[in-house]
């Protein structure tokens, strides 16, 4: 085994773990997932079925990546962002996975903590989702987004600082 799993943490089979990936404390990886190299899963973590997860990625605390989301290479979710899979959920009438909306997660984009990602969207490479956003709609590459519904308020570059500021 060339990846970490804490004793507290439960991986189900039929799990790709890349290598040198960390797996914390009470974390649960469901079946069918993928799960690149030297990701971080953070403490209370779960990745749901069929979830496809790229390399060097970090999920902080408290997060839950249900099935139809996709997480590529270099991204970042902050503590306890929020994602969705169903628009009109209802207890008594699931409407089963294949229904599930799809979310994109693209390469390098940074989801601040305790944002909500609406499920049908895309996040664009390297774009910046700030802390507590509700993201309703697709965010384009680079863009810096927040408030609810979250707008686009500036741009930033690959390494997160803030290139452009727009007047909101």
């Amino acid at each position: 085994m060339n990846y970490y799993v804490h004793e507290s943490s439960y991986v189900d089979e039929n799990v790709k773990i890349g290598k040198d990936t960390k797996i914390w404390h009470f974390c649960h990886v469901q079946s069918g997932a993928e799960i690149g190299e030297k990701v971080s899963l953070g403490q209370n973590v779960n990745i749901s079925n069929n979830v496809k997860i790229g390399n060097e990625v970090k999920i902080q605390n408290n997060v839950s990546v249900y099935e139809g989301v996709v997480i590529e290479d270099g991204v970042f979710l902050g503590p306890s962002c929020v994602f969705t899979n169903d628009l009109t959920p209802r207890a008594r009438y699931p409407k089963g996975h294949e229904n599930y909306k799809k979310t994109c997660i693209k390469e390098g984009a940074s989801i601040g903590a305790n944002a909500t990602i609406v499920c049908g969207h895309t996040i664009g490479k390297f774009a910046l989702v700030a802390a507590g956003a509700v993201v309703t709609k697709d965010v384009p590459d680079y863009a810096l987004v927040a408030g609810v519904p979250a707008k686009i308020i500036g741009k930033v570059d690959e390494k997160g600082n803030i290139t452009e500021k727009f007047e909101v």
